[in-house]
């Protein structure tokens, strides 16, 4: 599918106004959270004036659904739902590749799988191209950093379930959606940077099949006092430097056309990469222990 420099229109005009407010974050500086309700405010402004655009080549494809699927917790949609209003555009600006930390753990730098278990994904030319099954960390991680670069195929596929589907599942449970939300529209909870069946990403900061994109994250495992639930996981995350979730409690275990309750399981799990049939590429992948951190909030 070949693109053409495209004019730019501008987005319909939605509110995020009821998805602005932030609640207070367990050891998080109180001017933090002050930012990060300014940054949205700032987005929200920006959107209901019609100021961001978005491009002819932006969701020409579309998938079509019609699941039977239950209500999400506390949500009046439900899981998948093909009406649920879409993520806003927002074109994102230029980034460069981001280098580690001196405290991160280099999960990939292009020179091997070796921080991986067995798997028939593959290298080639520096980047790990994704495959049949999934990519599973040697290493188990709690609450965490994650910086991970991931593209989506160009050209795009002819198959809208499979336009660029891969996902990142925190503690294998937890999935925070890869796809290629570009080219197409998909039901909102499983946009690019959606909590996968929950909770779709405040704005679609997507780039186009070819280009290089980014996904930085803050997670919280969930705690557990035996059996019982003590707080729920939650998650922050930047698509290509944009907001796309903060602070976002994140239900339950994510499962295609599922709702799903917590079930106790270790304080720290390996994070898997899933493969969906589509040979998305990943490079520079890292991550911060932050439950090892002598500043790691205790509860």
């Amino acid at each position: 599918m070949k693109r053409q420099p495209s004019e730019r229109r501008p987005v319909d005009e939605f509110s995020i106004r009821s998805r602005i407010l932030i609640p207070h974050l367990p050891g998080c500086h109180v001017m933090t959270q002050t930012i990060l309700q300014s940054a949205l405010i700032v987005l929200a402004l920006h959107v209901s004036a019609g100021s961001i655009t978005a491009e002819d080549d932006f969701h020409v494809l579309q998938c079509h659904t019609n699941y039977q699927t239950p209500l999400i917790p506390g949500s009046e949609f439900t899981v998948h739902q093909p009406d649920r209003p879409q993520p806003p555009r927002v074109i994102p600006g230029d980034m460069k590749s981001q280098t580690p930390p001196s405290d991160a753990i280099v999960l990939f730098d292009g020179r091997s799988l070796e921080h991986f278990q067995t798997t028939k994904w593959t290298m080639r030319d520096g980047l790990i191209i994704a495959g049949a099954g999934p990519l599973v960390t040697e290493g188990a991680f709690g609450d965490c950093q994650l910086h991970v670069e991931w593209r989506t195929p160009d050209p795009p596929t002819d198959n809208p379930m499979n336009a660029g589907n891969s996902g990142i599942f925190l503690m294998q449970k937890y999935e925070l959606q890869v796809f290629d939300s570009y080219t197409c529209k998909i039901y909102a909870d499983g946009s690019a940077g959606a909590i996968y069946g929950q909770t779709p990403p405040l704005v679609n900061a997507c780039r186009p099949p070819g280009k290089w994109q980014t996904f930085d994250v803050f997670f919280r495992a969930p705690k557990f006092d035996g059996e019982q639930l003590v707080s729920p996981a939650r998650i922050t995350v930047l698509h290509n430097g944009v907001f796309v979730q903060v602070n976002t409690e994140i239900l339950g275990p994510t499962r295609h056309q599922k709702s799903l309750p917590y079930e106790r399981h270790p304080d720290r799990m390996p994070i898997l990469f899933q493969g969906h049939g589509s040979p998305v590429a990943y490079r520079n992948i890292w991550v911060r222990d932050l439950a090892s951190s002598n500043n790691s909030t205790k509860e």
